[in-house]
This record gives structure tokens, C-alpha cells and sequence, in this order.
């Protein structure tokens, strides 16, 4: 299907947002009223522009509180829309949006609005336009989208049918079953936008927090299998109101947007995307630093040895267990400080997962090979994060470790890395979370907020079916700092206290925790004795849930990186939540999240 996006789900000027739309693969756009006023360009120079870029004008919007007005009222209404049928057909574009009247002059009137938006219709057509009818979800008298057909129904205008708004539709609970029944004919417009679930006003939340599909709580799916089924040929447009939007690169919101059409499209079965390869493991990490001093110390305090070293790059392979972790030190690496760069994916289909990461726009990322180096696909994530994707044990494609000469065995401890957790920029949070689902077969985890001494940090995982991969994804507190941004790699081992005991007898520091997160931890659960006592010694945090016991314990921070040690019992499914703001204080206060 055709994919369009309104203009105002873009920042800055129109020929930006035109060219950002156009450089996504959009095939159409909205004109968004307010962003033609702002343009220096003409409606014929817009419409030229938008030639030129391969993009077609589906839709001008919007027009407000038209219909069941007084007579008086009413032809203010048609002197306006005169206006503006002229204006669409300058433009090229055949069609405007009509939103339900919010007017206080508006009656409650159905035969009225029908018989003003029959004549608002034949002016339309007589500049060869159509007008498409949608319900606000916060309409004065119509709000829903059964009540605004009703009235296109009793109007009867060839060039008058309805528009359909996931939003208004999903944001009010309406049931979007009925939809099939109507006659796609009169469907003229489909206007998609997800949101998250938010007790608020309406009007506030489709304002503020719209979304694209797949980023929300709602069935968005679902709607456009319902339109699909009235036979409606238009496009699938997206029109989303989000401040965030409003502020973010124009480029990487359109690659966004198009991104959750695209997997919207899979959804319904209009798109032929190449199947989701979900990973089984972390191959390994990779971290880049110019304090190798440091970071070979964290990890030798660890219990890792370094076993490897590339043949051809200042790369070691550090490795305890099933875990690995590679030490970058090259030059050009390490002008950021230490950090978590990438992350390889142990993958059952690295080349399919490679076709579906690029058919889904993530950026895939050129390599400068020797001779005999490993041919790796390597997509980058929103954060900048670049993905591997690895041969899985067994799995055709090549092995990474092919490139590393073995200097000394991996000792044989248990511990594999049970996640990895990444703090976004605060503008690709959403994005993020669409990115590792969609591209990766990832699946979503409900969001969480998280209480942080300088406000909340919102956080969400996405993990594989089998709980072999688990990233957490987190947006901090402070959306104009985008200089400090805690990544952290977390190692399982099957007893948490005695890898904290070796890790502090080999000279590492363990995260200390305030006695009064001990006191009310002996508050609200029983433990043997001398259990908490050993806790609160080496600053291990507790938590149970329905399934089983979580403990854990963090290093302190090199860079923008630490660790966490933690032990898994009895099918425990979270990640500790409970504490992140006890640890985030602590954290703080030990300057944790600056220095390298």
C-alpha cells in the first residue's frame, strides 16, 4: 500500500520536512495548514517541490467547526472553505480534511450538519475537490466515527465521505468492528497514530503524546484490518502530534515513521517483510575505551582472563564462562571515553536477520575489512549501538572468533551476560523500543518509571521468547544533557555473594548501598540468619517476585560503563526495578555516571 505522513508529525520548515519524508520512502504527504502559512513557497512551488522529491499531495488539513451553524455562521464557513478548495487544487491535491465541529455555536442537529456538509461538498466539488469528514474525539456534538457516517450517509454527496483517525476512534474505546460494513468507496482518508494508555484529557493526549504505530497500547493492527475490509484503496498516512517529535531530527523521525508502517503493513498482511530472526544469545560486548588500564582491571577483578587478541586490531578477548567481552583500544575508538559500542547477537539466520534488519531502514553499517576478517553484517541501533549479527553454534555464516588468535583459556566459571541495559537519548526512547522489536523479533516489556533523585527514568526491556537476549532500554531525567548517558552489561552467575566476595578480594569496588535500604528490606521480608547481615555487607540488593529471588550487585563506573553481578532463582522474571532508584541514588552520589 501507499504510505503518506502529515507534515505536522515533522519538525522544522516544509521543505525539510518534504525532503525528510521523501529520503524515507513516503510515497505522499499531508500539507498541515500551518506549515503552508510559515513556507515562502507557493502553493505551485510546493506542489512542484513535491514532484521533484516523488511525492504526491494526498490531503490538505484541516478545516474546523464548519457544519450545524447557524445560517449566519454557516456562510462565513463557505466564503472560507471557497478559499480553501482553491488552495487544495493549487496544491494538486484532491482532497481536504473537515474535522467535527468544537464550536460553542454549533447545534445538536444531525439533519442540519448533514444538509450544510451536502452544500459544503458541491462547493468542493465544483473546484474538484472531495471533502473527507472526520469525528474529534473531543467533537462538540460528533465524536465518534459511526455517529460522523451517519450524517455523510444522510448527506449523500459524491464528493463527501468520512476520514478515519485510529486515534479518535481508539482513544474513546469505540469498537472499530462496524468499520467493515461501510462502503470503501466513502472511506477517502486513513489517518493512523498509536498512543500510550494515559488516564487525561483527551485533547491533551492527542496533542502531546501520539505516537507511531507500534510504539502505544493501542490496536492499531486491528482498525486497519477493519478498513482494509471495506475495500479502501487509499494510503495508510500517519498523523501524530508528540512533542518530542517536534523537536527531533526531521531525517530520523521519518525513518521512524515509516519503519512502523512498515511493520503495520506486515502486521495486516499487505507487506511481504523477511520473517523476524529473534537471537539466542550475546556473542559478546564490545567495549571502546582510552583507559584500557581501568577496564582490564574491572574485568580482571571480574574473574575474566583475556584469551585472545585480534590479528589485525587493538581488540582483546576478555572471557569468563559463556561470557565475552572485547576490549577495544584503537585510536580512532577512543576519543569518547570508555563506553559499550556494540553488542554482538548470536543469531540461528545472520544473513536473513541482516535482510530483515535493512528492509525495516536500520542503518547498516560499512566496515573496513582485511583479507580473511570475518564478513559480519552490522546494523546500528538509534542510540548508535552497533549490532552483530553472529553465527549461532550450529547456524550457517561466519565465525567471529575466526578473526582472534587464543593466547590463554577462558576459565570455566559460570556466568553468561543476562543483559545488557542502554540509556537513549531522550528523543529516541520510543524509537528504540520499535527498532529492537521490530528489526531484532524482540518482545516488548510493559514501560516502567523509575524514580531518580534528579526526576524519573523511564525503562523498558524487550527480550527474546526464551530469555537468551534481554536488552533494558532507558530514557534518564535529564533530557538536555545528552552527554551522559550509563550503559551497563549484566553478568548471571549462580552465586551472587561469593562473586561479590572474589570480586572484592581481587581489588574491585563494589557499589555501597545505604543501611536504610537494609532496614526496611528486614521490614518487609523474613531471611535466614545472618543472610541480610552478608547483603548489607557487600551491597547486594533483593528482590522476589511471583516466580522467584532476584539478588544483585553493581561495580563502580569506568567511564560511561559499569557492571552488575546477579543471581537468578527459582524463574525470576524482572530486573530488579524495585531498587534502580535506591542504586541510581547510591550511584549519584558516588559521582558514578561521570569520569573516563
Amino acid at each position: 500500500m501507499r504510505t503518506s505522513i502529515a507534515t505536522v508529525c515533522l519538525s522544522g520548515s516544509l521543505t525539510e520536512k518534504l525532503t525528510a519524508a521523501s529520503r524515507a520512502g513516503f510515497d505522499g504527504v499531508e500539507i498541515f495548514e500551518n506549515d503552508l502559512l510559515a513556507s515562502p513557497l507557493t502553493p505551485e512551488e510546493i506542489r512542484a517541490r513535491c514532484a521533484d522529491l516523488g511525492l504526491t499531495i494526498d490531503l490538505y488539513q484541516p478545516m474546523r467547526d464548519v457544519e450545524a451553524l447557524p445560517e449566519e455562521g454557516f456562510a462565513r464557513s463557505l466564503r472560507r472553505a471557497r478559499h480553501k478548495f482553491e488552495l487544495t487544487r493549487r496544491l494538486g491535491a484532491d482532497t481536504v480534511l473537515v474535522c467535527s465541529s468544537v464550536s460553542p455555536d454549533a447545534l445538536d442537529d444531525d439533519a442540519l450538519a448533514a444538509e450544510q456538509l451536502a452544500r459544503l461538498a458541491a462547493l468542493a466539488q465544483d473546484s474538484g475537490v472531495r471533502v473527507a469528514y472526520e469525528a474529534l474525539a473531543w467533537g462538540r456534538h460528533i465524536s465518534t466515527w459511526d455517529h460522523a457516517w451517519r450524517v455523510v450517509e444522510a448527506a449523500d454527496h459524491p464528493a463527501l465521505g468520512v476520514c478515519l483517525d485510529s486515534f479518535h476512534i481508539l482513544s474513546r474505546d469505540s469498537d472499530p468492528k462496524g468499520i467493515a460494513d461501510l462502503p470503501g468507496e466513502k472511506v477517502f482518508f486513513l489517518q493512523l497514530a498509536d498512543a500510550p494508555r494515559l488516564a487525561m484529557d483527551v485533547l491533551q493526549w492527542s496533542r502531546h503524546h501520539r505516537c507511531f504505530p507500534g510504539q502505544g497500547g493501542f490496536d492499531v493492527a486491528g482498525l486497519v484490518r477493519q478498513v482494509l475490509r471495506t475495500g479502501y484503496a487509499g494510503p495508510l498516512s500517519l498523523e501524530v502530534f508528540n512533542d518530542v517529535f517536534r523537536q527531533s531530527d526531521a531525517g530520523a523521525t521519518a525513518v521512524d515513521a515509516q519503519r512502523s508502517l512498515r511493520m503495520l503493513q506486515e502486521q495486516v498482511g499487505t507487506a511481504d517483510l523477511p520473517p523476524a530472526v529473534v537471537p539466542t544469545g550475546v556473542a559478546f560486548a564490545e567495549l571502546v575505551t582510552r583507559d584500557p588500564q581501568s577496564v582490564t582491571a574491572l574485568l580482571g577483578a571480574l574473574g575474566f582472563a583475556r584469551t585472545a587478541r585480534h590479528r589485525g586490531k587493538p581488540v582483546d578477548l576478555w572471557q569468563r564462562g559463556d561470557a565475552r567481552v572485547l576490549v577495544n583500544t584503537g585510536p580512532a575508538e577512543r576519543r569518547e571515553g570508555t563506553r559499550l559500542a556494540a553488542i554482538g547477537l548470536a543469531s540461528p539466520d545472520p544473513a536473513g536477520a541482516a535482510r530483515r534488519a535493512e528492509a525495516l531502514l536500520a542503518p547498516v553499517l560499512p566496515r573496513r575489512r582485511a583479507p580473511g576478517d570475518a564478513p559480519l553484517e552490522a546494523v546500528a541501533a538509534p542510540d548508535g549501538t552497533e549490532l552483530f549479527f553472529c553465527a549461532a553454534p550450529g547456524a550457517d555464516g561466519p565465525d567471529w572468533r575466526a578473526d582472534f588468535t587464543d593466547t590463554a583459556p577462558a576459565p570455566a566459571d559460570e556466568c553468561r551476560v543476562d543483559h545488557v541495559a542502554l540509556t537513549q537519548p531522550w528523543h529516541h526512547f520510543d524509537e528504540a523500543a520499535l527498532f529492537h522489536s521490530g528489526v531484532l523479533g524482540l518482545s516488548p516489556r510493559p514501560s516502567v518509571d523509575v524514580a531518580d533523585p534528579y526526576g524519573l527514568q523511564r525503562s523498558r526491556a524487550v527480550t527474546g521468547g526464551d530469555g537468551g537476549v534481554r536488552i533494558v532500554l532507558s530514557v534518564g531525567p535529564a533530557p538536555t544533557d545528552d552527554t551522559v548517558h550509563a550503559q551497563h552489561l549484566a553478568l548471571a552467575t549462580g552465586d551472587v555473594v561469593a562473586a561479590a566476595r572474589r570480586f572484592r578480594a581481587a581489588g574491585g569496588t563494589l557499589l555501597p548501598i545505604p543501611a536504610n535500604y537494609y532496614d526496611d528490606l528486614a521490614a518487609r521480608h523474613e531471611f535466614a540468619d545472618g543472610e541480610l547481615d552478608t547483603y548489607r555487607e557487600l551491597g547486594i540488593l533483593y528482590d522476589r517476585d511471583a516466580h522467584g529471588v532476584f539478588r544483585h550487585c553493581y561495580t563502580h563506573t569506568v567511564g560511561r560503563v559499569f557492571v552488575e553481578l546477579l543471581q537468578r532463582d527459582g524463574g525470576y522474571r524482572g530486573y530488579g526495578a524495585p531498587n534502580a532508584p535506591v542504586r541510581l541514588a547510591a550511584q549519584h552520589a558516588a559521582r558514578g555516571f561521570t569520569g573516563g
